[in-house]
């Protein structure tokens, strides 16, 4: 089982400038560093290839879905604008050797209309998304589609609706991303989620209820790590966590007050704790 950590938990924005937190990443004794993709002009593909190659870390990327990368927009300019983005991502993730490009791939994150998700929107998204596979399939990186918690999206919130859309995408290439703080808002009961999403789980993020330190909330890791046992989830353990130190993070993340000393106590501490439990 490969353990992974987003850095977000270090950085806002990861650039060629933050290409050292790969070695850091390492020395915490961690098999995979997790990228967030956002500032990609500020990315070149050969600093980040000689760091993990230099690191021997696998690679990760996560999808930062502002309003101009949203999928299910009414505005065909902005779909036009998230097909080009999640490409991108993609295609930088197979330079890197990456197999999977996690996150909310489908809405703007914070979006909320006040209703439900449409007809329009749920085929918007299931149109977007079979281009997106074809790049994906043609690339050999995987979509994971992450459902959010409701103050978050309107658009996806349970595992449950997750296997609906990639069931419509049809494409082996298109999957689902687990997070376990979403899941304890949203699921009734997070061994039942993750079973459903079963053959389509691709990702998993390991966060605590109050999106710190794994292992000192009431997250129910028994549940969890029994249901990815079952389901033989071959996938990364990632956890993703954010501190008030990283300001534009906490801001948007809704982190006002400290979950732990420091994001590397985070993550230590979670790593130690995915690591004794899940063996």
């Amino acid at each position: 089982m490969p353990f992974g950590v987003n850095l977000f938990l270090w950085t806002a924005g990861y650039t060629d400038n933050e290409v050292g937190l790969l070695a850091k990443v390492k020395k915490l004794g961690f098999d995979v560093a997790e990228i967030p993709l956002d500032l990609l002009d500020a990315i070149s593909v050969e600093k980040t290839r000689n760091a993990l190659q230099e690191t021997g870390l696998q690679v990760t990327g996560c999808a930062v879905v502002g309003a101009r990368r949203d999928l299910i927009s009414d505005s065909a300019e902005i779909r036009k604008e998230a097909l080009d983005y999640f490409t991108r991502c993609l295609k930088l993730l197979a330079a890197w050797g990456g197999k999977v490009l996690c996150g909310p791939s489908y809405s703007a994150v914070g979006k909320l209309t006040g209703t439900s998700r449409t007809v329009e929107e749920w085929n918007r998204a299931v149109s977007g998304l079979k281009e997106l596979g074809k790049v994906a399939q043609d690339l050999g990186v995987r979509i994971a589609l992450e459902p959010l918690n409701r103050f978050e999206t309107y658009f996806l919130n349970t595992a449950e609706d997750a296997v609906a859309l990639v069931q419509e995408v049809d494409n082996p290439f298109v999957g689902i991303h687990l997070d376990t703080f979403h899941m304890n808002i949203e699921e009734k009961c997070l061994y039942e989620a993750i079973k459903k999403a079963g053959p389509y789980l691709y990702h998993v993020h390991t966060c605590e209820n109050d999106r710190g330190t794994p292992g000192e909330g009431h997250v129910e890791w028994d549940d969890v790590f029994q249901a990815l046992r079952e389901v033989n989830y071959r996938g990364a353990l990632v956890i993703e966590s954010f501190v008030p130190g990283v300001k534009e993070i906490a801001r948007a993340a809704s982190i006002w007050r400290p979950l732990a000393p420091d994001g590397d106590y985070i993550a230590r501490k979670g790593l130690e704790f995915l690591r004794k439990n899940w063996q």
